[in-house]
């Protein structure tokens, strides 16, 4: 065979796996979106027509944060040690174990503590599973082929804009215990398209390593991986203060979006908006976030992570100041035009951040550790949400949230730059 044409062969199978692995690490993250967007951002919805009060939301909301911050290190640690993509195996098991506690959804009476328990544990083990899910794409390149964090979150925003506002609707028409349903079936495709990802990248290193007599650049890479070193917790906060002190403004910073994926029917209701309209406007919200994922590569080559953070810090403290502003259905659709350059941006920038920073022993460290501030963030907007609702309003809550989300971008702005790189550092240095 020509060399001419081996070479456009062996170029085609790669830009194959390229589509295929982000295909479908993408369509994976849109599932996983689902099943939040499901028993996460119509958790009010649900829990109010079962007859709890805000204030019980609240806590339900807050104590299920409460145990995936718990064992997020714990996760943490044993994921940054596992091989391969170990990843897979453990979100795959994790989703099973959901769809089996889900079940109560359907045989728990309404307003009792046992339906509570299990909204409270099905939002925790998908909790648990973000940092996961956002380090598979960099466990994946490992394969060779490079898979993008970018497009498989654009997928995650696709996922969840279908479902919220297909979930609207059918509770508007259908009733209430459409929700779960819908939770069980997103929990089955999030199950398959992890499976199907595995065999992917499985083909792929078994190719790579074929082709150069098992020691394969690919092959090669998931061992170096397996046999880096790691470092505990304790360590990896007195190696990187400066990072930590960046994830404390970004807890304040995220306040308000935690505020609006969970008690947006509570604040749309507050400008006679209806379950319908609810789910529309989280399906704006989160398409909004799509082109600049697809595009965050080409974004990314432009601006510095720090930068691109910084820009959307300022998207947040917008966005929620014209959802406090709103006295109108149609502003609260407007205010979600700051989603391109708030959520959209912040969360492939810090993503592609600390994979910049971090070395590979702390990688997924770094990934959980901002997941938990994203998770504290939306412990207090669940608890403090709930009851500012009930004692002051929705627009006391929005007011409250600006004031929190602009202290948050203060102190993103001012200490992410003090930040320091360890990523061609060995790890436990």
């Amino acid at each position: 065979m020509p060399a001419g044409v081996l070479t456009g062969r062996v170029l085609k199978d790669k830009d194959l796996n390229k589509l295929k692995l982000n295909s479908e690490y993408a369509a994976a993250f849109g599932a996983y979106w689902m099943i939040y967007a499901i028993a996460g951002s119509f958790a009010s919805v649900f829990m109010l027509a079962k007859g709890y009060s805000n204030l019980y939301i609240g806590m339900t909301l807050a104590a299920a944060n409460i145990v995936a911050m718990a064992f997020q290190p714990f996760i943490a640690d044993h994921m940054d040690k596992a091989k391969g993509v170990t990843l897979i195996d453990m979100v795959t098991w994790s989703t099973l174990v959901i769809m089996i506690i889900g079940a109560g959804y359907f045989f728990f009476k309404d307003g009792t503590f046992m339906l509570a328990l299990v909204i409270m544990l099905v939002l925790a083990i998908h909790a648990l599973l973000q940092p996961l899910m956002n380090t598979l794409a960099f466990r994946l390149s490992e394969s060779g082929t490079d898979v993008s964090f970018g497009i498989g979150r654009a997928g995650g925003s696709l996922g969840y804009s279908v479902i919220v506002a297909v979930v609207g609707t059918l509770v508007e028409k259908k009733g209430i215990m459409t929700m779960p349903v819908c939770i069980e079936a997103a929990c089955l495709l999030l199950i398959a398209l992890l499976l199907l990802t595995k065999f992917s990248f499985n083909r792929i290193v078994r190719q790579a390593d074929a082709k150069a007599d098992g020691t394969g650049e690919a092959g090669a890479a998931v061992r170096r991986r397996a046999n880096a070193e790691r470092i505990d917790i304790r360590a990896f906060v007195k190696r990187n203060k400066y990072f930590f002190i960046v994830n404390l403004g970004l807890a304040g910073l995220l306040f308000s979006n935690a505020v609006l994926s969970t008690y947006m029917a509570q604040i749309a209701g507050n400008v006679n908006g209806t379950t319908e309209q609810v789910g529309r406007i989280l399906s704006l919200m989160a398409l909004a976030e799509i082109p600049v994922m697809i595009f965050y590569d080409k974004i990314h080559r432009r601006f510095s992570s720090r930068t691109l953070i910084k820009v959307a810090s300022l998207g947040f403290t917008l966005k929620i100041a014209v959802c406090w502003l709103a006295r109108s259905v149609a502003m609260l659709y407007a205010a979600q035009v700051f989603q391109f350059i708030g959520f959209a941006l912040m969360m492939p920038a810090m993503v592609y951040y600390i994979n910049e920073i971090m070395s590979q022993g702390e990688a997924v460290k770094g990934q959980a550790l901002f997941t938990m501030m994203l998770t504290f963030s939306t412990i207090a907007a669940s608890f403090v949400g709930g009851w500012i609702l009930d004692a002051y309003g929705a627009s006391s809550l929005t007011f409250i949230s600006t004031i929190v989300t602009a202290a948050g971008a203060v102190v993103v702005i001012l200490f992410i730059g003090k930040v320091k790189s360890h990523r061609d550092q060995p790890d436990g240095f």
